[in-house]
């Protein structure tokens, strides 16, 4: 919801022509309030307001920003000015947004841009996409190992604005490979001993990340450690960058959002659901529809197969949807629970056997609690034969452990494979669990229908 509390005032000022009016309400607030209180503005009304305030300002605001807001700025304001908009954003932060607009609005802006930010640009973008490279900062506190305290403290004092954080600085050898690192809580603990070396209070122990690791697990190993940063090196140890915290929230985000996707059946978005066009919404739920499609036809020629059965005793295709939907969510809960897991690295692929017998054994313990319902409701609302009533909840117990095995066993066969286990959906799981319940079904209600003979 846009929040409409400073539109009227924005719109008069700028009506008017007030620019210290328009600076001093970028000024007064909180960059992502700032940001909330813009969205009602049309770009080219935020780009004006932006151009009214100092360049850190300006940036620090347009970061909080929405995603298409930002691209819509760049597409209408002039060049020169954006250029220099993108060369002040933090190094991760502006190419995560050149990335998202037209190849061709980078190829013009780039010459516009200092030498240092386009050879940075270049560097971070030949990086594969979803790889810390591709993540990282190279805005480092970096310092050589041989410098004291009063020198370290000194140098950063000329570092300190062209860095993103400096809660850790990172020390090097001549040729820019990792020595170790103090932490800034250190420097100043130390002011009374200014002449001791930075080798003396480093940590040799490094943890790391390469370029090329994947961002899932540079997010899992900072959540391991509860580190602020990490430093990125490549495969010489030279230190290329660092990937921090608010990073790594946009990682987990991403990684969170990519699964709900997949376990919705949707292929994830790139964009946000308002910003996309309803043809290309459609394209991405189309894929799995379409699986999911050929899927549900083998529930088709189940019950096609299985027709003269279900014409000579009519009440079973009262409790058919029962019982396959009971199967179809039991299997959804389990594959859910497995994904989760496997996500957060409680389980791993070689904890089948403990998970097969945990999935039996809460598969026997649901289908008994609803096999007693479903007995019960046949009996007494229904008048079935005790006999005949027995089908529903033989059939719930079988089916209901099928399908909590299917969806247990599913994503773990995912991942053995070096696939996501999110792609074993739910929906999907739901599918195969329809066909299996329906042969189990028919099955039992023939084992003990005898008209069914």
């Amino acid at each position: 919801m846009i929040n409409t509390l400073y539109l009227p005032e924005l719109r008069e000022m700028l009506a008017e022509g007030d620019r210290a009016g328009l600076c001093e309400f970028c000024e007064a607030l909180h960059a992502a309030r700032t940001a909330e209180f813009m969205e009602g503005l049309t770009a080219a009304e935020i780009w004006e307001v932006l151009q009214t305030t100092d360049a850190q300002t300006r940036v620090e605001i347009f970061r909080y920003l929405a995603e298409d807001l930002q691209e819509e700025i760049l597409e209408l304001g002039d060049p020169h000015s954006l250029s220099k908009l993108i060369a002040d954003m933090p190094p991760d932060d502006r190419v995560d947004l050149l990335k998202r607009v037209d190849p061709r609005f980078v190829e013009s802006m780039l010459p516009l841009m200092p030498a240092v930010e386009r050879r940075d640009i270049l560097r971070l973008t030949a990086y594969p996409e979803g790889t810390a490279g591709s993540v990282m900062t190279t805005e480092v506190a970096r310092l050589s190992e041989s410098l004291t305290v009063r020198e370290a403290l000194q140098e950063l004092a000329q570092q300190t604005s062209d860095l993103e954080t400096i809660y850790y600085v990172y020390l090097v050898d001549d040729e820019n490979h990792l020595r170790g690192t103090v932490s800034a809580r250190q420097l100043v603990t130390h002011l009374g001993k200014p002449e001791t070396l930075l080798a003396d209070l480093m940590e040799r122990d490094l943890v790391t990340v390469l370029t090329t690791d994947d961002q899932e697990a540079v997010a899992e190993k900072v959540a391991n450690y509860n580190f602020i940063a990490i430093p990125v090196v490549d495969h010489e140890l030279h230190l290329v960058g660092i990937i921090t915290h608010d990073d790594i929230i946009d990682v987990l985000q991403e990684e969170a959002t990519e699964d709900a996707y997949r376990a919705g059946g949707v292929e994830p978005l790139e964009r946000s659901y308002m910003s996309m066009p309803w043809f290309q919404l459609a394209r991405h739920r189309a894929g799995w529809l379409a699986i999911l499609f050929v899927a549900a036809l083998g529930t088709t020629f189940s019950l096609k197969h299985y027709n003269q059965t279900i014409q000579q005793v009519a009440w079973l295709v009262w409790f058919l949807p029962l019982v396959i939907s009971s199967g179809g969510n039991t299997g959804g809960q389990s594959a859910t629970l497995i994904i989760r897991a496997l996500t957060t690295k409680e389980i791993t692929t070689a904890d089948w056997w403990q998970i097969l017998k945990r999935e039996l054994y809460s598969g026997l313990l649901l289908g008994i609690f609803l096999g007693i319902l479903g007995f019960a409701i046949g009996c007494l609302f229904l008048r079935l034969q005790p006999t005949h009533a027995m089908v529903i909840p033989m059939a719930l117990v079988l089916v209901i452990v099928c399908s909590t095995q299917l969806g247990a066993m599913l994503p773990l066969l995912f991942q053995k494979a070096g696939l996501d286990p999110a792609l074993m959906s739910n929906p999907f799981v739901s599918g195969i669990s329809d066909i299996t319940g329906i042969f189990i079904y028919i099955s039992v209600a023939k084992l003990l229908i005898k008209d069914l003979w």
